[in-house]
């Protein structure tokens, strides 16, 4: 069965979080991510962990499906505790939270494993999520621990 390559549009907060949802253990290798300051977007490309096609059922194999995370009107992009010289190291990605600043801006952290942190300024939320190409299968499924 073909799966169908998910598409999603961020206009809000609240699309915003299910955006962030659906990107839950993603994996972003640093080399895969790109500010095009001139244009105002920001790219990154993810392997995404397909936990909509596991809640179907108990019996479905664990998939993975690349997606393009695209940002527009970006107006900074800052980070924290992510070394650009090691471009082939790889961020597990947790959530996405948006805050609007006095002056009418958004301000959103791209927040990975290990306290590293990715900052936009945009002007508004407009982002889209666009899976790429055939999922595979994966043996490892995420495991959280429980506080």
């Amino acid at each position: 069965m073909k799966v169908k390559n998910l598409k999603l549009i961020a206009r809000t907060e609240e699309d915003l979080r299910i955006v962030s949802a659906h990107l839950q253990d993603s994996i972003v290798s640093l080399g895969d991510i790109a500010h095009l300051k001139k244009n105002k977007i920001f790219l990154m490309q993810l392997n995404r962990f397909m936990w909509e096609d596991v809640e179907k059922g108990v019996f479905r194999k664990n998939k993975r499906i690349r997606t393009i995370l695209k940002f527009e009107n970006v107006l900074k992009v800052l980070s924290k505790n992510i070394s650009q010289l090691k471009m082939d190291k790889f961020l597990d990605f947790l959530a996405i939270e948006s805050i609007k600043t006095p002056d009418n801006n958004y301000e959103m952290k791209i927040i990975f494993a290990g306290d590293s942190i990715i900052r936009l300024v945009c002007e508004v939320i407009e982002i889209t999520l666009d899976d790429q190409g055939e999922a595979w299968d994966t043996k490892n499924k995420p495991k959280h621990k429980v506080l």
